[in-house]
Parts: structure tokens; C-alpha cells; sequence
């Protein structure tokens, strides 16, 4: 890949290595520059199963949303750590069964906002609209999002891949606490976070090289860690697992897929 993607704006940093263009090049994308790719193949090397990973992490967004739309009934999304736009997105599932939904996408890196602005259109019926901001000001993000969405309707609050990118336990509980404290009962979270369950020291040296370079760092944690930040909440079946295995379609010859080392769960506030 040799052409660099076309941005907005002077803040995107070409030279720094950044999560979402990654995650974009391991996914196929053309949305990253030469540096992300140079991490990505570094990690890659490390760990050929990112790709696997990625991609399950891909197709948790979709049946979780599928799930919270079709069976929840939950119209309302705050989607945090979008990531660059590829195909699937938040809106399109949940407008594709619900067109009246509405969507609050938030993530801090200037690319993504840019390609944001121009992709994420929403169905006439319902509302889609991008938040440039940060996890670590909850405050900020929902007193934005309340312009698009009603917190006093259930809403699905979507935490995939950015958990581990606040390393402080208690910096992350409080901005857990902060989210959750401010939507209704009948509200969901939807979580997916990198963890060593699987491929153990194999992953934690993919991370090891990661976090040379790229931004932001990224703070590994167990099953259990995970599942702790959300005391009281009750777990959908089946509960925390691998993303690859959560409700997955059925293979062929009937088995399960290969779980990769990102967690997953939905949970609903009671």
C-alpha cells in the first residue's frame, strides 16, 4: 500500500503511529499512513492472529447491535472509540432493522473525525451525529450527546477496544461509573477489551511492541478484571467470552471458532 489517505485538518500526526489507523490496516483499510503499517506488521509478526482478532472485534460490533436492536428493543447508541468508518458500522445495523435509531459516535483522533463527517449518514428516520472527544471527560461526551440522544430512554453504551487504553483501574471505574450512572434502567453496555486468556505471553509481547510505539498505550487485563468494572449489571447469555464466540454463526461442520484474546460481554443495568 503506497497511497496515504487524503485528511482535513493540521492536528493528524502522519508520523505517529495512532490505534484507529491500525486497526484500519490490519482490517484491510486504506485509511492508515506508512507508520501505522510499520506497527502493524511489527505486531503481526509477533502475533499472526491479530487479523483474527480484529476481525472478531468487527463481527461482535455487528451481532451485538443486531441483538440490542432486534431483541433489546434499544433504539439509542453511544458509541465510544468508533474507530475509522469501514463497512458495518453502528448505524448502518441498527437503522437497517430500526431506521428510527439514533447513534452518538465519540473518538478523539482528527482522521477518524474527518472520514466521520462525510461517512456517517443516517437514515432519514433516524439521527447519526460524531463527537470529537475523549473517554477520560465523560461529562463532556454526555453532555454532547444528550443534544442527539434522550437519556431518559434506554440507551446502549458501546465500549469495543478502548477500555485498554486507560491504564489507571481507577481512572477507568469512575469514567465507567460516570456513563452508566447517567442512563435509565433497561440501559446496556457492550465491552470488548484485549486480554493473554488465549494466546497469553504471545499476546502480552504483541502488546510489549505496541505500546513502543503506537498511541495511545494499551493496558492488558483478565477476564475477570474486565468483568469487575461492572458490578450489579446482569450479563447477556453467554456471558463473557471470547469475542469470536459470542452467539456466532454456525460454522460448517458445527464446532465453535477460534477464540482470539479479545473479551467480550452485553450487559444490561437493571
Amino acid at each position: 500500500m503506497t497511497d496515504e489517505p487524503v485528511v482535513d485538518g493540521d492536528d493528524v500526526r502522519a508520523d505517529v503511529p495512532h490505534t484507529a489507523r491500525i486497526w484500519n490496516y490490519w482490517l484491510g483499510g486504506k485509511d492508515n499512513f506508512a507508520a501505522d503499517r510499520q506497527v502493524g506488521d511489527r505486531v503481526r509478526e509477533i502475533f499472526p492472529v491479530v487479523i483474527e482478532l480484529a476481525r472478531a472485534d468487527r463481527e461482535f460490533l455487528g451481532r451485538a447491535v443486531r441483538y440490542l436492536t432486534a431483541e433489546a428493543g434499544i433504539r439509542q447508541f453511544l458509541d465510544i472509540g468508533t474507530g475509522l468508518p469501514t463497512q458495518d458500522n453502528t448505524h448502518e445495523v441498527a437503522q437497517q432493522l430500526a431506521p428510527e435509531s439514533r447513534i452518538v459516535y465519540v473518538d478523539n483522533d482528527p482522521l477518524v473525525l474527518a472520514h466521520a463527517r462525510a461517512l456517517l449518514t443516517s437514515s432519514p428516520a433516524g439521527s447519526t451525529a460524531y463527537l470529537h472527544a475523549d473517554l477520560r471527560d465523560p461529562d463532556a461526551i454526555l453532555r454532547r450527546a444528550a443534544e442527539t440522544l434522550d437519556f431518559a430512554r434506554p440507551v446502549a453504551i458501546m465500549l469495543l477496544g478502548i477500555m485498554h487504553f486507560i491504564g489507571d483501574d481507577d481512572e477507568l471505574q469512575r469514567i465507567i461509573d460516570r456513563l452508566l450512572e447517567a442512563v435509565p434502567s433497561g440501559s446496556y453496555v457492550a465491552v470488548a477489551n484485549t486480554t493473554t486468556a488465549v494466546n497469553g505471553a504471545t499476546t502480552a509481547e504483541a502488546v510489549r511492541v505496541w505500546n513502543i510505539d503506537a498511541q495511545p498505550k494499551l493496558k492488558l487485563r483478565t477476564p475477570e478484571r474486565i468483568a469487575a468494572f461492572f458490578p450489579g449489571l446482569e450479563v447477556i447469555e453467554p456471558g463473557w467470552v471470547s469475542c469470536s464466540r459470542w452467539r456466532p454463526e454456525p460454522l460448517a461442520d458445527g464446532g465453535l471458532p477460534v477464540e482470539v484474546d479479545q473479551w467480550c460481554g452485553v450487559l444490561r443495568k437493571p
